[in-house]
């Protein structure tokens, strides 16, 4: 038996442990995961092609859209097993807040993700289809945090991390009024009061820094209606990066830098993984059952890849010091 089929085996085990399925719905699952690994997209045609069974290409087919049609998903139960999975349960983290979107035809897919930030890859823990294109709004900002925090709790949560787009008074005072601490890039055209108690654009505050400064104000400011402190660092294009956080934190920027990770998850589960944006299935309630696919694909690649890297052999580094490939891949090219 090879090391991917070993593999397969105890992800197998592990996925029983936690979500207590009949054998028919585990087998079909964890072979459409084998597909997945093994094909990198979650096209439900290449799926079937892939899907180990002796059965024909068709009834692949069929019994995969099965699957998503008609079974029920408890999301709190995979959020759980992805949060057990990488023992996030038991230590401090900061989660991140972004969207991705893309369109299939004339048909906007719109997903917003709340994910865990860890070792250079976000993990993805709750996921909302936005049934709109464009931004999200503080409802769906605020719901989808109040489902994590009722499933886990706030305690480990070290701070959110979002960009320019999750801003507003609203959405804002609800961070503050929770305690949820936060570090929330804004835009330079922001405006909010100086020592003197003048209007002034948030960008003028930070206007003599040179490339590579930062800068963390002491003093509380109100952005809109809400007091937040404000750190700016000049990157090397001559523009500012100017960040909102709900306490006074001299490392503000460095930590806004791990929002990054969030991103990188996106890639991974598009163009650098499994290609999400080659999925026909495009209604509401199916792209967010379709999501627990690639989810947990890719949540294992990345421990199997963690387990090659501490364990078995080291990622290769570049001459730059660079790593020669991320965890996610170094795992998935080993499933």
């Amino acid at each position: 038996m090879n090391s991917g089929q070993l593999q397969i085996n105890e992800l197998t085990t592990i996925l029983n442990e936690h979500f207590h399925w009949n054998k028919a719905r585990m087998n079909c699952f964890v072979g459409m995961l084998i597909a997945l690994m093994t094909v990198g997209t979650v096209n439900l045609t290449q799926l079937a092609l892939f899907f180990p069974s002796r059965a024909l290409i068709a009834s692949r087919y069929r019994r995969i859209q099965r699957f998503f049609s008609h079974h029920w998903l408890d999301y709190n139960e995979v959020a759980s097993f992805v949060m057990k999975l990488f023992g996030f349960t038991e230590n401090d983290f900061y989660l991140s807040l972004d969207r991705t979107n893309w369109k299939w035809g004339k048909i906007n897919i719109n997903l917003l993700v709340l994910a865990v930030v860890y070792k250079g890859a976000a993990i993805p823990v709750y996921w909302l289809p936005l049934n709109k294109r464009g931004n999200s709004n503080w409802r769906e900002r605020i719901a989808l945090m109040k489902r994590f925090i009722g499933q886990f709790g706030q305690n480990h949560i070290k701070g959110l991390l979002a960009d320019r787009e999750f801003i507003g008074d609203k959405w804002i005072g609800w961070l503050i009024q929770e305690e949820i601490p936060f570090t929330i890039r804004i835009r330079n055209n922001s405006y909010t009061f100086n020592s003197r108690g003048e209007k002034i654009r948030v960008d003028r505050l930070f206007q003599s820094l040179k490339v590579g400064e930062t800068l963390t104000l002491t003093d509380s400011r109100l952005l809109g209606v809400c007091p937040v402190y404000l750190s700016g660092l000049r990157l090397s294009d001559g523009q500012l990066l100017i960040v909102a956080t709900s306490s006074f934190h001299q490392n503000a920027i460095e930590v806004y830098g791990l929002r990054w990770e969030i991103e990188t998850l996106f890639g991974c589960l598009k163009g650098r993984g499994f290609n999400l944006e080659e999925t026909r299935v495009v209604g509401y309630l199916r792209i967010k059952k379709l999501l627990v696919l690639p989810v947990i694909a890719f949540c294992w690649s990345h421990k199997v890849g963690e387990w090659k890297n501490n364990s078995v052999l080291p990622i290769k580094t570049k001459t730059h010091q660079r790593p020669a490939q991320s965890i996610f891949r170094y795992g998935l090219d080993s499933t």
